[in-house]
């Protein structure tokens, strides 16, 4: 009976240890994760390259982390390598523009050159009607990406004395100048033709509570012009783990806009 009662309680122990070092593990994953940043810090350039990427992978959903960057990064690739790969270099040209300019070091490690060359190629990518695996645009994905850092740095000064954000301005301008200069026809970089605007048509389309439902998440992963539902899953999972606030609104936008659309 002593032996049986001393036993049980070092396995009560064990068991807490186990839980205390899990949640511990949990808290250190989510936020800014700032001691990985300082941990990183004496590494070699490639290293904090990556970091850098991965934050600027999670900054497009507002997110600073580099493991929800890496957890997004990895839906894009379960959706479409193809994408993916655009996006990455994208990415990478855009930080490493921020770089090779000179560019607030600490903007630069928390992923804010990252983002809009991310958006800009994944979009050229989505809107391109040449299909997967077309390797001319990745010429203008990496002119893209490159001229979205100069716009970023460009209009940072001058929105500054306003107290406003520059965000996805630079992704707009370089994506709205691309599909203006090519177009259905182009013989290098055709898109998809944009329907003009004009009277809206009825929806007649009855959608079950299913296909409602599934909209919420899809919504979320849309920001990444993702049109799959596991990823857009795991793109969700990623927003939560940086934040649960964060990721709760994401779900209440999309689902507010998923009723308002139907």
């Amino acid at each position: 009976m002593w032996v049986e009662e001393k036993a049980k309680p070092e396995s009560n122990r064990r068991t807490v240890g186990m839980r205390q070092h899990f949640v511990n593990g949990l808290v250190y994953c989510t936020g800014d994760m700032v001691h990985f940043s300082r941990y990183m810090e004496d590494k070699a350039f490639i290293f904090q390259l990556v970091e850098w990427s991965m934050r600027g992978v999670a900054r497009v959903i507002l997110a600073n982390n580099p493991l929800s960057g890496v957890l997004i990064l990895g839906a894009l690739v379960w959706a479409s390598p193809w994408q993916a790969l655009l996006g990455t270099l994208g990415l990478l040209t855009s930080t490493l523009t921020a770089v090779i300019i000179g560019q607030d070091s600490e903007e630069v490690s928390g992923g804010l050159h990252g983002f809009n060359g991310m958006l800009v190629s994944l979009l050229m990518g989505v809107f391109s009607s040449a299909g997967d695996w077309y390797w001319w645009l990745l010429l203008p994905v990496c002119l893209g990406g490159a001229t979205s850092t100069f716009l970023y740095s460009g209009l940072a000064p001058l929105l500054d004395k306003w107290d406003l954000p520059v965000a996805v301005f630079p992704f707009n301008m370089v994506i709205l100048l691309y599909l203006a200069c090519t177009g259905s026809s182009n013989p290098y970089y055709p898109h998809h033709p944009a329907t003009p605007l004009g009277e809206l048509e009825s929806n007649a389309t009855q959608l079950s509570l299913t296909q409602l439902l599934q909209g919420v998440p899809l919504g979320v992963g849309q920001i990444y012009a993702c049109e799959d539902l596991g990823p857009s899953v795991l793109i969700l999972g990623a927003t939560l783990l940086y934040s649960p606030l964060l990721g709760s609104h994401a779900l209440l936008g999309s689902g507010a806009g998923t009723l308002a659309g139907e």
